[in-house]
């Protein structure tokens, strides 16, 4: 990605914004990427080289907490109506009605609310290993805990927790080598038995236990995570968490009228077999529930990181599902 193809926006609540764009070309359409945790725009870099080079209009942020934007300590900075309009204010900005978008992880939450608030910027929603987030989702963790072990036969979100708690960033940035370990496994067990269960990951990290890199990033890339989140610092990261175990964002979704809960536009949904948090059925049950439009649901062999281990196949079925809009 290059540098020269950055900007900064700064939106009327304040906050600097930095992404990434490119403006299409051959009447394309622009794509909006919208990475998760804990990353940052150039983590969409493998697919970014796939499509630019064919012409698509290419925007993606560094979300509010990262890297090159601002980053509040008030979790209430990170309401989904505050992050939806913060969007559409960098689609003005560069002149684009109307985009497609592409999330991945907690990127799928800024995409939900995009939607429900403004569905006439929307082409189609591409959601990347999470599925759609409606709104009024429970903010009462122990009841989601509970649910999604129903569903898988086991505990499911005790990282949750983990991130949710005060100061739990201090841990992290203490133990940083330890938390990549887990964050970027090398094998999906790693995330299952030490990421899942409640208090696992503590133990891990005050263990200071490490393992190796997965076959999809090298020493330089984990430097250059490293680098860009120690220097930011993780308690802007962890309130994409608060601000829904606080309820904060549950509060926020009265503003949306229950009509625009559902989808009308075409989505597609890139599930992630390995995954051992966001695992497939959960994606693919709230979409069924809520998508109205066209619904294209495919599997790869990948853990979480499918964006990063999987980019070729990936872009190849996104382009894919893209014509066919």
């Amino acid at each position: 990605m290059d540098a020269s193809s950055y900007k900064k926006l700064n939106t009327t609540r304040g906050y600097t914004y930095n992404y990434y764009s490119v403006p299409a070309a051959d009447s394309k359409p622009t794509l909006l990427f919208l990475h998760g945790f804990p990353s940052s725009s150039t983590d969409w870099r493998r697919i970014i080289e796939y499509f630019q080079p064919k012409g698509y209009g290419i925007i993606a942020p560094d979300n509010l907490g990262y890297a090159g934007t601002d980053k509040p300590a008030d979790p209430k900075a990170y309401l989904g109506s505050a992050l939806a309009k913060d969007l559409v204010e960098i689609l003005d900005a560069e002149n684009i009605p109307k985009v497609i978008v592409v999330g991945h992880d907690w990127g799928t939450r800024p995409e939900s609310r995009l939607v429900n608030y403004f569905p006439d910027r929307v082409l189609g929603l591409a959601f990347i290993t999470s599925g759609y987030i409606r709104p009024k989702s429970t903010y009462d963790l122990n009841a989601l805990t509970a649910v999604t072990k129903q569903l898988a036969g086991r505990e499911l979100l005790g990282y949750w927790k983990f991130f949710a708690q005060d100061g739990s960033e201090k841990l992290v940035e203490e133990h940083f080598d330890s938390f990549f370990s887990l964050t970027f496994p090398h094998e999906p067990s790693l995330w299952r038995d030490n990421m899942c269960p409640t208090g696992a990951i503590e133990e891990w990290l005050k263990a200071d236990k490490t393992a190796p890199l997965p076959s999809y990033l090298t020493e330089e890339d984990k430097a250059a995570y490293k680098a860009s989140l120690l220097a930011g610092g993780f308690e802007p990261l962890h309130n994409w968490w608060r601000v829904i175990t606080q309820g904060l964002d549950f509060a926020d979704d009265d503003a949306i009228p229950e009509a625009a809960y559902p989808i009308q536009q075409p989505v597609f949904f890139a599930a992630s077999a390995l995954d051992e948090a966001c695992i497939p059925v959960l994606g693919t049950l709230g979409l069924k529930a809520f998508v109205k439009g066209p619904l294209t649901v495919k599997e790869f062999q990948a853990d979480h990181w499918v964006i990063l281990s999987h980019s070729q196949e990936l872009s190849e079925a996104l382009e894919k599902w893209i014509e066919g809009i």
